[in-house]
């Protein structure tokens, strides 16, 4: 079974105007993973998923204020980090990547809520958001460092 990971995607705002600008940069991103794992809702994660219901296809905008996305880590900030890319094409080699060694709980009909969000425009044909994610990839003489 694959693994779930929520992405908490962020742009170097210091060097670059925008996230479009940076994606390609190899100082331009920062991911911080956490992983999913199934059990009790998570009322932080809910919160998110209840947004989402106003934006389900691609192209869609709606107001999401006031909300910390720290509430989205797990109690031990524990990590691993390493040089890597986005895991969807491009595929750009700009990322640096936090993995949290703890993860959160999502319950069965969150995780369903997360698969249940679409590629598509309005109007076209449904295309769930399934298989946003690749295989592992070799490390490629990358160091991966532990914060514990």
């Amino acid at each position: 079974m694959m693994a779930k990971m929520l992405h908490l995607v962020h742009w170097n705002s210091a060097k670059y105007s925008s996230a479009a600008e940076a994606v390609s940069k190899p100082d331009g991103m920062a991911i911080l993973g956490v992983f999913l794992k199934v059990g009790p809702a998570n009322p932080n994660v809910q919160k998110v998923l209840d947004a989402l219901n106003s934006v389900k296809t691609k192209g869609k905008r709606a107001p999401f204020t006031n909300f910390d996305p720290s509430c989205l880590l797990p109690s031990s900030l524990d990590y691993w980090t390493y040089f890597g890319s986005l895991t969807h094409p491009p595929l750009h080699e700009s990322v640096t990547w936090f993995i949290c060694k703890e993860s959160i709980s999502v319950s069965p009909e969150q995780l369903a809520q997360l698969r249940s969000v679409l590629s598509n425009a309005e109007g076209e044909a449904a295309v769930p958001i399934l298989t946003n994610h690749r295989p592992t990839q070799p490390l490629k003489g990358r160091t991966v460092t532990a914060s514990f």
